[in-house]
């Protein structure tokens, strides 16, 4: 298949405005500059990291309106704030276990979600002793500023801004809802010729993949990938790796001296993912509520994704010392936490009200919506008692 040209959007997608095709073409030379740089082709993880970090110019840092109804896609706190809720008394009970501590939640959205936790954990009686917020996007931090100013403004004094994890002996919870899937993540490709990295090129005035033999520390992965999973995998097939992820995970897991870390996002076992019926990876583009498969368009305008590998975070985890606490489905999770709590606190001849509420619970639990696909996953050091969140379904077999 011919790549497509920047501009050539496929079609169910809105067509470019004026400063969005300047934007693209500014990110485009920005590419081609670093593309020659490298020798004629990027990692696709380096690729990644250009198109939504590249300050003033990537899609997380550029300045564009990503969450809710009026940006790209829409986050389980801008949905109902039941999923802060809930999430707060799983946040409540490790803070209580390890005597208090700070949260530190990592890539805040659009704020909604730190105020929804805030207000449940102060009316339950177990505020943090400070919230910490580790945000890269400048706009983003803008953002937060003003939604908490504007809905829990006596939180401000202790509310604080972060470009870096906290120093080691820290001690508190982590909450990470939809931050791994945005990590940078390595492509490969098995082919009849065998099995190599795919890169990105630039080609007749368009990015391309180009498929080379991986090098380094991406080498000795592929080894083990082909060790651990290739065995079952006949014919052309096309997944990633996710380094960043278990990495940023273990560094984390390093400073943490008790408590936990809350991971909140779409993804798979290690063996589901990779399974032999999913040959063409999980890397998906969402611009405007659209979902497409090309990353290779729009770069600085689309979000760019990969599906969580939650056995290779279980592994990281574990190499470094912290305890698998639970993991489960987004609905069981929910569903344990109390989310149905929230209809008695209605009136129930509100019939708006309670249709209003059932919409938010089906779209947080159900297996067509972000039920099942969402998973959670508690890692923990310091704690001896089970968590409420996964008294449910304990899906740890499974990793």
């Amino acid at each position: 298949m011919a790549p497509l040209s920047p501009f050539s959007v496929p079609a169910g997608l809105p067509p470019l405005t004026p400063e969005e095709s300047a934007r693209v073409e500014e990110m485009l030379a920005l590419l081609r500059s670093r593309i020659a740089q490298a020798g004629g082709s990027l990692s696709f993880a380096d690729y990644m990291e250009t198109a939504l970090y590249t300050p003033n110019l990537g899609y997380y840092t550029g300045g564009l309106h990503k969450f809710g109804h009026s940006g790209d896609f829409v986050t389980a706190p801008e949905i109902s704030p039941l999923f802060g809720r809930c999430l707060a008394r799983q946040v409540g009970e490790i803070l209580q276990q390890i005597g208090g501590g700070e949260i530190l939640e990592v890539g805040a959205g659009s704020g909604a979600l730190a105020v929804d936790l805030l207000t449940t954990l102060e009316a339950m009686g177990a505020a943090p002793r400070r919230y910490l917020i580790l945000e890269r996007s400048v706009e983003l931090k803008t953002r937060q500023a003003e939604t908490l100013a504007a809905r829990l403004p006596h939180w401000l004094g202790r509310v604080e801004w972060s470009r870096d994890l906290p120093a080691p002996g820290w001690d508190g919870v982590v909450v990470a809802n939809e931050l791994l899937d945005a990590l940078p993540v390595h492509r490969f490709a098995q082919t009849a010729a065998g099995l190599s990295e795919q890169r990105v090129g630039w080609e007749d005035g368009c990015l391309v993949w180009k498929l080379q033999p991986a090098g380094g520390h991406l080498a000795a992965a592929l080894a083990a990938w082909r060790e651990e999973y290739g065995g079952e995998i006949e014919g052309d097939y096309v997944s990633e790796l996710a380094l960043a992820a278990p990495a940023w995970l273990a560094t984390m897991g390093g400073r943490l001296r008790r408590g936990g870390v809350l991971l909140i996002d779409y993804g798979y076992p290690g063996h589901e993912y990779y399974h032999p019926d999913r040959s063409g990876g999980t890397v998906s583009c969402h611009y405007r509520h659209r979902c497409h498969f090309d990353p290779l368009i729009l770069p600085g305008l689309q979000d760019i994704t990969a599906h969580v590998n939650f056995t290779a975070l279980a592994e990281a985890a574990f190499d470094v010392g912290l305890s698998i606490a639970g993991y489960t489905t987004q609905a069981h999770f929910l569903l344990a936490t109390g989310i149905m709590e929230g209809f008695a606190l209605i009136d129930p001849s509100d019939a708006a009200a309670q249709l209003s509420l059932a919409n938010q619970v089906r779209r947080l639990t159900l297996p067509q919506e972000m039920g099942d696909i969402f998973k959670v996953m508690a890692v923990t050091r310091g704690l001896e008692d089970g968590l409420l969140g996964f008294q449910g379904l304990d899906l740890r077999g499974r990793l």
